[in-house]
């Protein structure tokens, strides 16, 4: 399993293509089209949304889990694009009952975060939070229903019998013709994605009980999930390791190993605390060197020194067994280099994640400053050839998080990384 320790944008897509190159299926668990993962193979970029970043290897098997929220019309769009990249999705799986975002949602996501106004919580505005809400409140349309235009139409009815008057009355915005958008979603996106959809669970189980090797691959990360996250300032999913248990219907008796990816310093998109957050020409540096702009909106990232209070927390709930760290090389011009080892909340020095959020937002970092290597990293395939200072920088986060580093990357490019022995 992949998971991301931060707020997202980690490098999990990096990670989790290299590690397909073993594997036979690859299954995104959560999230919807609101994560997007960049892959560069063969002086090539391939930014994904939905579908798994297994994608490239044509003997791997792409699953979007039960757990994903499809906007089908995206996913088309996603399909076509990378066809034309010479991609191959015919192998790709989608779940029968993962849930479907459809316009309305995506009104709703607009509107709902304009009219929190200064208390606005960040979204990307894809109706990923409105999918999830009507999924709770258990008036979703899951995928399966595309292949059932006589459900679809009385699901869809019942939903805009709600949606439109709330859309019109409270929004003033226009309703959804119900004739309408069933028939662009029956007639257009059903037949398109009915070769695609499956059961899963069963598919999962069948590799698994055959011998064949699955990646889980997570999006967003620990700090964005709706339970262990920075709350409000999160998605509406569960990224954390328990939520692929959820979002793909397998035991934790099945998953032998959860790595975690982090970036060698942080960033975060939005809104919401962010203790080791750097807003003087440091930040400038990391934005600029790390290219630091949303693979899906372009908004600019947040960047700030490494926050190992949050990567021990990480540790602890995801029972993390080794880390990815990704993007060392853009610290490759800085020294030195400072890593936030604790909080300082009211006078306390805390070494742990506060749980309540007032503290959080008050939390002032507690650096240890190490020297930096001032070296292009860029070509290093092998850790022993690291500057000593970039190992002492590997092993510090090591000694911080109290797992092993197994995999760092040194570039965008799918071959730059150095592979770390693993510690059994």
């Amino acid at each position: 399993m992949v998971v991301g320790t931060q707020w997202g944008d980690e490098g999990k897509g990096k990670f989790t293509d290299l590690l397909a190159r073993d594997q036979d299926m690859v299954v995104r668990y959560q999230g919807g089209h609101n994560a997007g993962h960049t892959l560069v193979a063969e002086g090539e970029t391939f930014k994904l949304q939905l579908v798994p970043s297994g994608v490239l290897y044509p003997h791997v098997t792409p699953v979007i889990g039960n757990g994903v929220v499809v906007d089908p019309v995206v996913l088309i769009e996603e399909v076509d694009r990378l066809g034309g990249m010479g991609v191959d999705c015919r192998k790709l799986v989608v779940s029968g009952n993962a849930h479907l975002i459809l316009p309305y949602h995506q009104v709703l996501d607009v509107v709902a975060e304009r009219h929190l106004g200064r208390n606005k919580l960040g979204t990307t505005k894809r109706g990923i939070g409105p999918a999830y809400a009507d999924k709770a409140a258990r008036v979703g349309l899951r995928v399966q229903d595309l292949l059932d235009p006589k459900i679809f139409r009385q699901k869809l009815a019942m939903v805009l019998h709600e949606k439109n008057p709330l859309l019109a009355k409270v929004y003033n915005r226009l309703p959804f013709d119900l004739d309408t958008l069933a028939d662009q979603y029956l007639n257009e996106c059903g037949p398109r994605l009915a070769p695609h959809i499956a059961d899963t669970v069963g598919l999962l189980h069948d590799a698994l009980e055959s011998g064949q090797s699955v990646l889980l691959e997570g999006a967003q990360a620990m700090f964005l999930d709706l339970d262990h996250g920075t709350y409000p300032f999160v998605t509406s999913s569960n990224p954390v390791a328990g939520g692929a248990c959820v979002g793909a219907g397998i035991g934790p008796r099945h998953i032998d190993r959860v790595i975690g990816v982090t970036k060698a310093y942080i960033t975060r998109v939005g809104a919401g605390p962010f203790p080791s957050e750097l807003t003087d020409e440091i930040g400038d540096h990391l934005v600029d060197v790390g290219r630091e702009y949303g693979t899906n909106t372009k908004r600019r990232r947040r960047c700030g020194w490494l926050d190992t209070v949050m990567l021990r927390h990480a540790v602890r709930v995801n029972s993390l067994s080794d880390l990815a760290i990704a993007k060392l090389d853009v610290l490759d011009a800085l020294d030195p280099i400072k890593v936030c080892v604790a909080y300082d909340v009211g006078g306390e020095r805390r070494t742990s994640m506060p749980y309540h959020q007032s503290e959080i937002h008050r939390a002032v970092p507690v650096y240890e400053e190490l020297p930096g290597w001032c070296s292009d990293l860029s070509g290093v395939s092998d850790r022993s050839e690291l500057p000593r200072q970039a190992e002492d920088y590997l092993s510090f986060i090591e000694d911080q998080a109290g797992v092993p580093a197994t995999l760092v990357g040194v570039g965008p490019g799918r071959d730059q990384f150095i592979a770390f022995s693993r510690v059994p």
